[in-house]
């Protein structure tokens, strides 16, 4: 009882101290917004604190309007104000806390689902060609060429170290294969003093921020060079040089960590935002849904950047929510959001580059839903001709591949050639093959490696488990790899 009384009255205090110095998002705050000139805006309605949505290909224009709250509640409650507080008409609209409810006399239960879909925001047709009328931010040729040349990158790098999963040279691999656009386009968009907070999918961001094929080996093979020792598992990558935070296997486990790294760049007063990483499934797990709400109420500059490809491993988007997609969750949350065509890379850097200036500038976080179908298989542990048809993979393969329709902009724009890229592919494969060969030969890091520089004095349960591995590893030693230094 004590304890509960304590944290009530703790509770208060910091309450009373936050709003009287601004925090808790209690001080109204305009806003502004770029234009998009093609249609018009789409608004969110009247109960989220937000006014109008960053969704699709429109034209909106922002005002600048306060988050809701109740009037009353910002008084001072004590008994020598109580006389100064205004009754509420209880026949108008109830005061509470949060702001006013207006009442209705008409029993009403809001829809479950739109009458339409959120549109699907896109610069490029499936043919590469600009559509008109279109105002999108205009890409330069050593940024056009840039992004073109990672997106090829990444797309050989996955081929080459998925074959070499596929020899026994590495135990595990993951491909972006289809996803090539949104891995190169949302990193061009960033900066490099921007954060980021992966799922698995996304070395492209590395790629692009000068993480060498070398690095990606080292790290896929478990080697002396791996920036992380050889502790995770493959494509678990990780470099502190270049704001990219260690990827974790378990599902959005990422996304509430990443609010309160934008809360901290928020509080340090830094020019800079934080980007995370989730796929369609992760917005299943419960960090999600408490990472937006975490963001919204804290107004964390963070965008948060989901991949909609259709799979959540072998479980189709239809049996994983009713909803239309995951644009309309921002909305639940009071989250500024647009749905994007994953699969157009100048639509996704047009995206992100103002959601990030909106996340900096605003103080305000940003969902961006990116359509793009996975085609390669889950993992190298996955077989996706199980669970969907041939057919459907060759035709997002084939027909709808994000590196193909680039290059088709980039060739119109004359800043490419059949002999460019023919020059390209060939220096990438005999940069793959010799990154892979290096890794092969490099040492691999030793046994105490695993049990270091978590402590200064390691404690005795790390003891304990060292000695145990020892002894094991002198027991079966046919059991544990020859080439790891015991």
């Amino acid at each position: 009882m004590a304890i509960s009384s304590v944290m009530i009255r703790s509770r208060t205090i910091v309450h009373h101290l936050s709003r009287k110095m601004g925090f808790l998002g209690a001080s109204d705050k305009s806003s502004s917004f770029v234009q998009y000139a093609t249609s018009s805006a789409i608004p969110l309605g009247h109960n989220c604190g937000r006014p109008y949505a960053f969704l699709g290909n429109s034209s909106v224009t922002h005002f600048p309007v306060p988050r809701f709250k109740s009037t009353e509640a910002e008084r001072e409650f004590d008994d020598s104000q109580s006389h100064c507080i205004n009754e509420v008409d209880d026949n108008q609209a109830l005061d509470f806390p949060g702001g006013k409810v207006a009442f209705t006399t008409e029993m009403s239960f809001i829809s479950e689902s739109a009458d339409k879909r959120i549109p699907c925001y896109r610069v490029l047709d499936g043919h590469g060609e600009p559509i008109v009328p279109n105002n999108f931010v205009q890409v330069g040729k050593e940024v056009a060429l840039k992004m073109y040349s990672d997106m090829v990158t990444l797309q050989m790098m996955d081929t080459v170290f998925y074959e070499a999963q596929r020899q026994g040279r590495i135990s595990f691999y993951l491909t972006t294969l289809g996803e090539e656009a949104l891995n190169i386009a949302s990193a061009a968009a960033l900066t490099a003093d921007d954060l980021v907070l992966p799922q698995y999918r996304e070395p492209g961001v590395l790629l692009w921020r000068g993480f060498t094929l070398q690095d990606f080996a080292n790290q896929c093979f478990g080697n002396m060079a791996d920036a992380g020792k050889a502790r995770q598992m493959p494509i678990h990558y990780v470099s502190k040089n270049h704001n990219y935070f260690a990827v974790s296997s378990p599902i959005a486990t990422q996304l509430p960590q990443a609010v309160g790294v934008a809360y901290s760049l928020k509080m340090d007063g830094k020019k800079a935002c934080v980007a995370t990483f989730s796929g369609d499934g992760g917005t299943s797990e419960g960090d999600f849904h408490a990472a937006l709400n975490f963001a919204a109420v804290l107004d964390a500059p963070l965008i948060f950047i989901i991949r909609n490809n259709g799979w959540a491993i072998s479980t189709p988007i239809e049996e994983q929510f009713r909803s239309d997609g995951i644009v309309v969750r921002g909305r639940a949350y009071g989250i500024r959001s647009i749905r994007v065509d994953g699969n157009d890379a100048l639509a996704v850097y047009n995206a992100v580059q103002t959601a990030r200036e909106m996340a900096i500038s605003e103080q305000r976080p940003i969902l961006v839903e990116a359509l793009t179908y996975r085609v390669g298989h889950h993992s190298t542990s996955d077989d996706s001709t199980k669970y969907r048809p041939l057919k459907e993979i060759e035709y997002w393969k084939m027909a709808r591949n994000p590196v193909n329709r680039f290059r088709k902009w980039v060739e119109r724009n004359g800043w490419w050639s059949d002999t460019e890229e023919s020059e390209l592919r060939s220096s990438i494969r005999k940069q793959l093959l010799q990154a892979i060969q290096n890794a092969e030969k490099t040492e691999k890091p030793p046994l105490a490696d695993l049990f270091s520089d978590v402590y200064d004095h390691p404690p005795s349960n790390l003891q304990e488990q060292e000695k145990l591995l020892r002894e094991n590893i002198r027991r079966h030693p046919q059991d544990y790899p020859s080439d790891v230094p015991v």
